[in-house]
């Protein structure tokens, strides 16, 4: 190796070197050859070389080179290089592919060309900062990385930051579930939904692409994970202004605020970084049945402060404060036996509740809302929502209730209903309802009466209605009695025609044999059917249950039976008739001997009845409450 070359001499001494000797061109001439290299080697490229004779070389050689001095020297130029690290180096060379760099070490480091971008891609000769991740490969290379000392330099400055409590900024890039990716430059963090503001957000589309100031409120050295948060640095610059507003808040401060939450109970208002809640009592004097229906997301609304918790930091506020009690002039409004008109808002078994206006409803009763119909639920006539005109009734302001008739917009039909009606007259009806006790008749439009079952038939006991009638029947009635103040009519069927007991009382006069058709068998007596359309008992005499279930047993329905009229009784609907089969006997002498005597000796003529044993009656009494049915079957 060459240390010094001397401009002139060194040109001679080329001249007679081994590459003189060793040429094998044989075209060229020496002289030619040195001409060659003096154009090639310009004074110039020599300008720094120092230039020595042989006697400062041979001076030289005399010196003693300390070796000691020489290693350290050269140890100097070494770096202490071990993997997975940061070091720095300086660019040497690149390909399509590599980037090479110097770092000091026996050989260059690669770095894969892809980890610069066009605009970061370093020049030869630049330094740059890498990350060692193996001093060699299985082919022997260095391998260097330019995206993982960008990730441990910016982690370095994020750990800083995080230690310091530092603002910082950061891109957030795309959307996931949870919250936003945010790049922090060469560093993804993740950022809660939660975290992105101090009030709810409804569209996180809207900040991707957009730089936001953020704080680490988490970072994993192990994992290399970061959560920021946004709402952390709005409510520290909030902290400040929410004192202020403390300390200056008091119950009656009329404020304005922007509608940060909604729920089912209430608004969340911020008024400047305190939350107030609006309950959904307090929005209006009116019924509210969610607040959506007033106030929307983010609305600019003025409320009043009603009620201030320093202590626990919570602000009650009302909206409908802002405006006169509506109750504080009802009585000059509606007063009683106006018509007001309202939306029904409320539906119960009593009744229906119309609004007349915001805070102020009345009270239809079920028994306000028709003169004549009898309506079980008002549900039968309105429906939540229908608009409906009313009267007022009555108010009461202590107890802020007004009371509503609908019946009152027209005429009371009862009023007159002496007049229009009257007692013992017959009049024309329609059926209306048949039911185990009567029959419902409508003389007009809106007045019913009512024929009880007694009052169907003179001779008939009559079980049910519908044996007799059925509805929509057009009949004839008599008025029996009117009662306005109870509003009920009694009607009698069976008295728009003659009575006929006198003459059944003629005919079957007693002594007299008659005869029916067997209707009814009881444990204590049978029924027959008799002429002139009445029913007649024969009662069983004094035995045992037994006795008489085994006698009756011996008769069947439809069967023809006779028996002896002991008894004509209007009041029951019955003949009472003698059989002497059925009448059973005594110890001294028996029943139908002792009828049999009082028949003989009684004088026909006289019309008289016959003296009936009172065994017999009492037989019969009983047969007749078997057979008559009880109100509630």
């Amino acid at each position: 190796m060459l240390n010094e070359i001397v401009e002139n001499n060194s040109v001679e001494e080329v001249e007679n070197s081994d590459i003189i000797e060793n040429d094998t061109s044989g075209n060229e001439t020496p002289s030619d050859l040195v001409k060659e290299i003096k154009d090639y080697l310009s004074p110039s490229l020599f300008s720094d070389v120092k230039t020595v004779t042989l006697d400062e070389l041979e001076s030289t050689d005399e010196k003693q080179i300390d070796s000691e001095d020489i290693g350290k020297a050269y140890n100097s130029t070494l770096v202490d290089i071990s993997e997975n690290q940061l070091i720095k180096g300086r660019v040497v060379g690149m390909n399509d592919r590599d980037v090479l760099i110097d770092i000091g070490f026996k050989s260059e480091g690669l770095i894969d060309r892809s980890e610069f971008t066009d605009d970061s891609l370093p020049a030869i000769g630049d330094q740059v900062e890498v990350y060692l991740e193996y001093l060699e490969d299985s082919s022997g290379n260095t391998i260097l990385s330019k995206e993982k000392a960008d990730f441990m330099l910016r982690w370095q400055k994020l750990r800083e930051a995080y230690d310091n409590e530092e603002i910082i900024t950061g891109k957030i890039i795309k959307r996931i579930k949870g919250g936003m990716i945010v790049d922090l430059g060469s560093v993804q963090a993740f950022l809660p939904g939660s975290q992105l503001d101090v009030r709810p957000i409804t569209d996180f589309d809207i900040y991707v692409d957009k730089d936001i100031d953020l704080r680490i409120v988490k970072l994993s050295e192990s994992r290399k994970n970061i959560v920021v948060s946004h709402k952390m640095i709005i409510e520290e610059s909030l902290i400040e202004q929410r004192e202020a507003l403390f300390q200056e808040i008091e119950i009656g401060s009329i404020m304005d605020g922007r509608v940060k939450n909604i729920t089912d109970f209430g608004v969340f208002v911020d008024l400047g970084g305190i939350d107030g809640l609006l309950h959904i009592t307090d929005l209006s004097w009116g019924r509210v049945n969610h607040p959506s229906e007033m106030i929307s997301l983010n609305d600019e609304i003025t409320v009043k402060v009603i009620e201030y918790d320093a202590e626990r930091k919570r602000v009650s506020l009302g909206l409908k404060q802002l405006t006169p009690h509506p109750w504080d002039e009802v009585e000059i409004k509606y007063p009683i036996g106006d018509i007001v008109k309202g939306k029904i808002v409320s539906l119960t078994n009593y009744g229906a509740f119309i609004e007349i206006e915001p805070g102020v409803e009345g009270l239809i009763h079920v028994s306000e809302i028709s003169w004549t119909r009898h309506i079980k639920n008002p549900s039968e006539e309105y429906s939540m929502g229908d608009n409906v005109e009313a009267k007022v009734i009555s108010i009461d302001t202590d107890e802020r209730k007004i009371s509503l008739g609908v019946k009152q917009l027209t005429p009371d039909p009862w009023g007159e209903i002496e007049k229009e009606f009257e007692i013992g007259k017959k009049y024309s009806g329609k059926i209306q309802n048949l039911t185990q006790f009567g029959a419902f008749v409508e003389l007009k439009e809106g007045i019913d009466g009512l024929i009880h079952i007694s009052d169907l038939s003179w001779t008939k006991v009559v079980r049910h209605a519908k044996n007799e009638l059925e509805k929509d029947q057009i009949v004839e009635v008599v008025i029996l009695d009117i009662s306005r103040e109870n509003r009920k009519i009694s009607l009698g069927l069976k008295q728009a025609q003659d009575d006929p007991w006198p003459e059944i009382i003629d005919f079957f006069e007693s002594g007299k044999e008659v005869s029916g058709a067997i209707v009814r068998v009881l444990d204590k007596g049978i029924i027959i059917q008799l002429e002139m359309d009445v029913e007649g008992i024969i009662p069983f005499g004094k035995m045992s249950k037994k006795d008489r279930r085994s006698l009756a047993s011996q008769y069947e329905v439809g069967a023809n039976l006779s028996g002896i009229v002991m008894k004509v009784s209007p009041e029951d609907k019955k003949i009472i008739l003698f059989k002497e089969e059925l009448a059973g006997g005594g110890s001294t002498q028996s029943a139908s001997d002792e009828v049999k005597d009082y028949l003989k000796n009684q004088k026909v003529d006289t019309g008289d009845k016959i003296d009936i044993p009172q065994e017999l009656l009492d037989n019969a009494k009983d047969a007749e409450k078997e057979e008559k049915p009880s109100e509630s079957d």
